[in-house]
C-alpha cells in the first residue's frame, strides 16, 4: 500500500464532531484553533441546506467557534456549485430555506414554477403537501429532480423529523423519477469543497461521526477518514460496513495533536 502524504488540509463535519445539540463537544474549540493558527485549508461542512454559511457562522461563534464564512461548505453550496457546472443561469422550483435559495441566486439562477430545468429539494421546517404536488408535477412534465442531501431524518429536541430523503422518496414514489442527490455521500461534494480552497484530496482528511455519509464520502473522494464516537455511531456499529475509517477516536479532542 502506498504510503500516505502528511495531512495539509482537513474537512470536518459539524454536528456530532463540532457540535451536539446546539453546545460544542468538548476539544471543537481546540481543533479549530489550532487549525487557523496553522494556516492549513480546512473547511466545516453540514448536509443541512436550511441556512446560509453566514448564519452558521454566527451560530457556532455564539458557541466560541469562530469559523470564517469562507471555511462553511454546505449541501446547499454544492448543489448550487453542481447545477452552475451543469446548467449557468438556468431556472429551479425550490423547496427549501434561506440556505438553499441564496446559494442558488449567488450563481444567478432564477427561481420560479413555470417550467423549470430543475426541481430543487432541500430541508424546510415545514414541508408543504402543496409545494410537494407541485414538484410532482413538474417533474412529470420534464424538470430534473435533484436533492440537496439523502438525510432521511434530522435531529431535533424532540425526537427525529422527516428530512429531505423521506420526501424525496415521496416524490420518486409518485413520479417514478429518482433524484441526484448533491450532498454527502456524494464524493462531489467533497471535491467541490476542496477545490473552493484549493486543496487535494491525496493529502486531505475528511472527520466525521457517520460512516454511511462522512466516512463513504471522504473514501470514495480519496481522502484520509477519521471517524469521532461523539456523534450517531458507536465502535460496534462500524463492524457492519464493508469498508472502514483510516482511524477511529474518541472525539475531535484526540484529532489536535495531528494538525
Amino acid at each position: 500500500m502506498a504510503e500516505r502524504k502528511p495531512i495539509e488540509s482537513w474537512l470536518t463535519d459539524m454536528d456530532g464532531v463540532l457540535i451536539h445539540e446546539g453546545t460544542p463537544i468538548p476539544g471543537a474549540d481546540a481543533f479549530i484553533n489550532r487549525l487557523r493558527e496553522s494556516g492549513k485549508p480546512f473547511l466545516v461542512l453540514t448536509n443541512n441546506s436550511i441556512y446560509t454559511p453566514r448564519d452558521l457562522q454566527a451560530r457556532l461563534s455564539r458557541m466560541g467557534l469562530e469559523v470564517p464564512v469562507e471555511n462553511i461548505w454546505t449541501s446547499a453550496l454544492a448543489t448550487a456549485k453542481f447545477l452552475d457546472d451543469q446548467r449557468p443561469g438556468g431556472t429551479a422550483y425550490v423547496i427549501g430555506e434561506a440556505g438553499l435559495t441564496t446559494a442558488l441566486h449567488d450563481i444567478g439562477y432564477i427561481l420560479t414554477d413555470h417550467e423549470p430545468d430543475y426541481v430543487v429539494l432541500g430541508e424546510t421546517r415545514t414541508y408543504s403537501f402543496e409545494a410537494m404536488t407541485k414538484a410532482v408535477r413538474l417533474i412529470n412534465a420534464g424538470a430534473r429532480f435533484i436533492c440537496t442531501n439523502p438525510d432521511e431524518t434530522g435531529p431535533s429536541t424532540e425526537g427525529p423529523l422527516p428530512a429531505t430523503g423521506a420526501v424525496a422518496a415521496l416524490i420518486t414514489k409518485a413520479t417514478g423519477k429518482q433524484p441526484y442527490f448533491a450532498g454527502k455521500p456524494n464524493p462531489l461534494m467533497m471535491r467541490t469543497g476542496l477545490n473552493a480552497i484549493g486543496a487535494h484530496s491525496h493529502s486531505s482528511a475528511m472527520i466525521g461521526d457517520r460512516m454511511d455519509t462522512d466516512i463513504l464520502a471522504g473514501l470514495e473522494a480519496g481522502m484520509q477518514t477519521f471517524l469521532v464516537l461523539t456523534g450517531l455511531t458507536s465502535k460496534e456499529d462500524t463492524e457492519k460496513f464493508p469498508y472502514r475509517p483510516t482511524k477511529t477516536v474518541n472525539s475531535i479532542a484526540d484529532l489536535v495533536d495531528l494538525v
